[in-house]
């Protein structure tokens, strides 16, 4: 679903990412962990067509993103570490608003279903006519999933998604991640926490100093030895 191959990107003389190359496929969710400015967020970005690299190639859906990156950006959807969401307006006003935003030119209206089946999926389909500025930050984290699931969306790319969440949220989210990618979903996650990590991904990618550092199935790791794989792979690079 995600095909990145030597994805280099300076900013003047400052290196942020160095021949990252990526691969997700249909149905998996990669973790991406590493200290700061390990160049995680650039690559997310990179990732979802919202920063053009310095070299390499990307592929969204056999899509070439770098040529036709439209094309690509109706296949993902970008959840960002901030909600970017409307406070004045309730939850299904922000959805109806993104909706209209996706349909594509030409195409007629949005799907006027798809709203309410998106706060559904999130459980927030009971506070659908309340205003966003009364929500909690776990609620607010949900309606910002939420609009990763509006249109076509075949793959998630995601900054932080358990900030603001509690026990509790932590653990929907997983149930979330698990029927996005249960459907074929592709899910390409930032996170700090490596418990979180082993709970709903594949896959565990560290980065450091903008290269992959660890690339490891999740299923062969427990949480004290992916901090030390992590530590000692940091380590490495760092002394290079």
């Amino acid at each position: 679903m995600i095909s990145a191959a030597g994805l280099r990107k300076a900013f003047g003389r400052q290196l942020a990412l160095d021949a990252v190359s990526l691969e997700v496929g249909a149905g998996e969710c990669v973790a991406i962990l590493g200290p700061n400015g390990a160049g995680k967020t650039t690559l997310l970005r990179i990732l979802a067509t919202a920063l053009r690299p310095s070299a390499g190639s990307l592929r969204v859906g056999g899509v070439d993103a770098l040529r036709d990156p439209d094309a690509a950006r109706a296949l993902l959807r970008l959840v960002a570490h901030g909600s970017h969401l409307y406070e004045e307006l309730t939850a299904l006003e922000n959805l109806r608003f993104w909706s209209a935003m996706l349909a594509a030119p030409g195409a007629g209206s949005a799907d006027a279903a798809a709203p309410r089946a998106a706060l559904a999926e999130v459980g927030l389909d009971a506070v659908a006519d309340e205003r966003v500025r009364t929500f909690s930050a776990g609620m607010k984290r949900r309606l910002a999933l939420a609009r990763g699931l509006l249109g076509d969306a075949r793959a998630l790319v995601l900054d932080e998604p358990a900030s603001g969440l509690d026990r509790q949220g932590r653990a929907w989210l997983g149930g979330f991640l698990a029927r996005f990618t249960g459907r074929g979903g592709a899910v390409v996650m930032a996170t700090h926490g490596f418990e979180g990590a082993l709970e709903v991904a594949a896959r565990v990618v560290v980065l450091a100093r903008g290269r992959v550092v660890l690339d490891r199935p999740a299923l062969a790791l427990t949480a004290d030895g992916l901090r030390e794989a992590y530590d000692e792979a940091v380590a490495a690079e760092m002394v290079q």
